[in-house]
């Protein structure tokens, strides 16, 4: 059974969950936007079997993360967090499970930490100019200074905004429960949540200059990496997911017609063996 703790980052109060032996190797799983931890429930259930430790903490401005007031929202901050995060659990080696936000946050991490990263698992988490769609690079490119702007951006707040990120491109969206997104939108109407998740999405474009860095470790550091893709995902397009064997050329892609964005959603029951049988063989 997962259990669920919190641990002091810095003055942040990191909330995670975690199941699988404490001794056993180690799974780092890095949730995107809007959601938390919770994303990976279900993922962890159909892993439950297998002997590997898996570990997911929610960032600052998302789940039951607890930041103190003043906390600055950049994805440099969300990443100090998590590595701090991981020397308080005393995590020296593990792999990355990376989603969406998640994987500039991850691959911060495997950036400043080769030596630690022990494979990688990329479920529509983008690294390439390629991969961005024209949805993509119009929404990173809106400066806040423009007029009307902001309120764009908190339009990705709201329910229709929540539930277009989860149900476009799913081919069937009654198989994608409302359980998530709406335990999203209760986190998101926290306060002060609202202008955490704005002052993320301004940031997000900072993420594009740091694409050769994050290529220039998948080059030289060549770690086992699968990469499982929703097909429909409205803001990373499959050639982001193809991308990758470019700098790891025995990388392991599927891509999935049907699946959107949060591809676990519907299709959980084919990835979760792709990622057991991964696991079993490399880490």
């Amino acid at each position: 059974m997962p259990i669920h703790r919190t641990v002091d980052v810095d003055g942040v109060s990191v909330a995670y969950r975690e199941s699988g032996p404490a001794n056993a190797p180690v799974l780092l799983l890095l949730h995107g936007f809007p959601t938390a931890s919770h994303q990976f429930a279900r993922l962890m259930d159909a892993l439950g079997d297998t002997p590997y430790r898996l570990i997911a903490p929610d960032y600052p401005g998302f789940g039951r993360t607890e930041a103190p007031d003043g906390f600055t929202y950049t994805f440099d901050r969300l990443a100090d967090v998590v590595e701090g995060f991981t020397d308080a659990l005393g995590l020296d080696r593990y792999a990355l499970y990376v989603f969406d936000f998640g994987a500039p946050v991850g691959l911060r991490l495997a950036a400043r930490r080769p030596d630690r990263v022990t494979g990688l698992i990329v479920q529509n988490g983008n690294a390439y100019d390629e991969g961005l769609s024209d949805a993509a690079r119009e929404f990173a490119g809106l400066g806040r200074e423009v007029p009307g702007n902001e309120d764009r951006v908190r339009r990705l707040f709201t329910e229709e905004g929540t539930r277009f990120q989860y149900e476009t491109g799913v081919a069937d969206p009654s198989l994608v429960s409302p359980d998530n997104w709406t335990l999203d939108l209760h986190y998101l109407g926290l306060p002060g949540r609202a202008d955490a998740q704005a002052d993320l999405a301004f940031d997000y474009a900072n993420n594009f200059a740091h694409y050769p860095d994050w290529q220039t470790w998948l080059r030289t550091a060549r770690p086992p990496l699968l990469v499982v893709w929703g097909a429909g995902d409205p803001f990373f397009t499959p050639a982001g997911a193809q991308a990758y064997r470019r700098d790891v050329p025995d990388a392991e892609i599927h891509v999935f017609e049907g699946a959107g964005h949060f591809a676990l959603e519907t299709h959980l029951a084919t990835i979760a063996p792709l990622i057991a049988t991964f696991l079993t063989k490399h880490v």
